[in-house]
């Protein structure tokens, strides 16, 4: 796409998730794409959905983005519309493209619902896009991205304002921020770390703080590999260990619910936390706050100018 193409759609793109309880061994399989998991480790999955009621609230709150991305676009005065895909379950990424294709789009602006990026929430996304143009051939519309948002200040006033309300429940707290681990290699090609670190500070700083502390969850893969640390879990622990009675927990990585929210933080980690007796207190992700609507819109709005511009 030439810099002066104008934007006449927007793609939000997204993991995608399962919406009732039959669907969760096929999207268990289409996110592992044939590689190797121990059977016990994809069963416990399989349970860990049907202790959250059966199904991901990430396609319904993505599709709540959606709509709140089309309302801030509007009351900006923009009638751009917004298609959604998703990379592991329906509506698929090639889907959307072939209805947006239909529809007449020529040249979509595509955002990836990750703030941090790295090869996982960043490469795998805009290659399932390419895949998907190139199946339609010469007529595919053609996608740009926007860039980089994870310090961006709407994300952050959505941050600072669930922050907040979490932390008017335990008032003396610690701070630990949580977002997915990695592998330390794919780490190493990224910003991940730097960026999350940097959203981490700005909302530290904006809920009046000076200290917190970056965790990790949700790693999978070989246990022989080395992931990101520290865990989640063991944070916890550390502090129990110290006598801290409460903590409140930011899952800044991730922008809506989804398993490694409502399980690994609100089931798992909250089960831990009762047992050492601290009281887990867990902040919402951004899912449909006003604030991350408009930053959904802001940079859809700046980069839709930045390529109106006469080459």
């Amino acid at each position: 796409m030439a810099a002066s193409d104008p934007i006449d759609a927007v793609l939000l793109i997204a993991f995608g998730g399962p919406e009732r309880m039959e669907d969760v061994r096929p999207f268990l399989d289409n996110v592992l794409r044939g590689r190797p998991v121990p059977r016990e480790r994809y069963e416990d999955v399989v349970h860990h959905y049907e202790l959250i009621g059966g199904c991901s609230p990430l396609n319904a709150l993505t599709f709540a983005q959606a709509a709140g991305l089309r309302g801030a676009l509007a009351a900006a005065g923009s009638a751009l519309p917004v298609y959604v895909g998703m990379r592991n379950w329906s509506p698929y990424i090639a889907d959307t493209l072939a209805v947006m294709q239909r529809d007449g789009v020529r040249h979509a602006l595509g955002l990836i619902l990750a703030p941090h990026r790295t090869e996982a929430s960043w490469e795998r996304y805009t290659g399932a896009v390419s895949d998907g143009c190139a199946a339609l051939g010469a007529a595919a519309p053609a996608v740009a991205y926007v860039g980089s948002w994870f310090d961006h200040p709407l994300f952050i006033e959505t941050m600072v304002s669930r922050t907040r309300a979490a932390l008017a429940a335990a008032p003396e707290a610690p701070l630990v921020f949580t977002a997915h681990s990695i592998p330390v290699a794919m780490a190493g090609d990224s910003p991940y770390v730097r960026e999350l670190q940097v959203s981490a500070r700005l909302v530290t700083a904006g809920v009046g703080r000076d200290d917190f502390t970056l965790a990790y969850q949700s790693r999978s893969g070989s246990p022989r590999d080395p992931w990101l640390e520290p865990d989640v879990n063991d944070v916890v622990r550390a502090l129990a260990a110290r006598g801290t009675k409460a903590v409140v927990v930011v899952p800044i990585g991730f922008v809506c619910d989804h398993v490694e929210v409502r399980y690994d933080l609100d089931i798992e980690l909250k089960g831990i936390a009762d047992e050492l007796g601290v009281r887990l207190v867990r902040a919402e992700t951004a899912n449909d706050h006003p604030a991350f609507a408009r930053m959904l819109a802001d940079v859809v709005l700046r980069h839709a100018a930045t390529s109106s511009r006469p080459a």
